[in-house]
């Protein structure tokens, strides 16, 4: 996650609450999708950017995992994301961030 986009979300999350942010990935790879997890939600793992040291505690989830896939419109998510989530590898996706989530909450 870039350094600007980690000073929009920690100042979303200052303004609005931790509790009241949910962070919506779409990185097309598992391991840059458990870095964008682990910088809103533990603080940036390389220490260079306004996350760093700074364990947020965001939700986080990736948009091609089960449970966000079915909050959506079935024909909008399959004409937005449909042919993404054929050459994604799902599974690995979703295991990196039950495994970030776990990090999380222990």
């Amino acid at each position: 996650m870039d350094l600007e986009n980690q000073k929009r979300v920690k100042d979303a999350s200052d303004k609005y609450g931790a509790e009241n942010l949910v962070v919506l990935l779409g990185a097309a790879e598992a391991e840059a999708a458990g870095l964008a997890a682990e910088t809103v939600t533990l603080g940036d793992p390389t220490f260079a950017g306004p996350l760093a040291g700074v364990a947020l505690g965001l939700a986080v989830y990736h948009v091609v995992e089960p449970e966000v896939k079915e909050l959506f419109d079935a024909t909008v998510y399959d004409e937005q994301i449909g042919m993404m989530e054929m050459v994604l590898d799902v599974d690995e996706i979703a295991e990196e961030m039950n495994d970030i989530r776990e990090e999380a909450n222990n």
